[in-house]
């Protein structure tokens, strides 16, 4: 299968998980062997979108370099990681209500029991806010910059972040994992939010949460047959 068809794919399930109002969403992936990544055109419904509409931009320019559509106006803040984070595959911003309630708020996604530790290492961070030079030049890519500053140089330990007042940005090995953060992403700031409601003071056991992301991660994970059943 072709790049253009996975990204494709993942961005039709945005809506089918749940994650997007309207065209509140995109998912890209990227080459970089060929240094280009794809991703969702904007503004196009998602019922509509086709492998053809897909958007091919080069890495290293910004310039599209395949298809007839403009890409998503996130464009710029997908190649911002890309070239920040050079071990990811694939990203997904969308503005799925419960981590978008965190952003706007400008609170961290907190660790509050094994279900969030199961995939993030830690809080889902929320970012600085612009300033308003930030946002009236080169918004997206200091978008991007503000979640680098966030995340800092481990980006797999907490795949995704929360652009403050804006929306959660997740990322994975390929465009379909970045999207399967996201699904994550957004169950757990539902929980939390549900968790907080019933016990603002809630916090896990360390060893706890320690123990479900090691079981999922790192040298000594053990979770799964997915070796065996390839």
């Amino acid at each position: 299968m072709s790049l253009a068809h996975d990204v494709l794919e993942a961005n039709r399930r945005i809506p089918e998980a749940g994650l997007a109002t309207l065209t509140w969403g995109n998912v890209s992936g990227v080459d970089r062997a060929a240094g280009v990544y794809v991703i969702k055109p904007s503004g196009v419904p998602y019922p509509d979108l086709t492998e053809e509409s897909m958007v091919t931009v080069s890495l290293e320019t910004g310039e599209v370099v395949g298809g007839r559509l403009k890409p998503s106006v996130d464009s710029e803040t997908h190649r911002l990681l890309y070239q920040a984070f050079p071990s990811i595959g694939g990203i997904t911003h969308t503005h799925s209500a419960d981590a978008v309630a965190f952003a706007q708020a400008r609170r961290v996604i907190p660790v509050l029991g094994t279900t969030h530790a199961d995939t993030f290492n830690g809080p889902v961070p929320v970012t600085r806010d612009l300033s308003p030079a930030e946002c009236e030049r080169d918004y997206e890519r200091n978008t991007g910059r503000a979640i680098v500053e966030a995340i800092g140089d481990d980006p797999e330990a907490v795949p995704a972040a929360l652009a403050a007042s804006h929306g959660p940005f997740t990322w994975g090995a390929t465009a379909m994992a970045s999207l399967e953060t996201a699904i994550i992403c957004e169950a757990v700031a539902g929980i939390a939010l549900r968790t907080l409601g019933l016990n603002p003071a809630a916090a896990p056991p360390e060893h706890l949460v320690r123990r479900h992301y090691s079981r999922k991660h790192g040298p000594d994970a053990y979770y799964g047959n997915f070796s065996e059943m390839r």
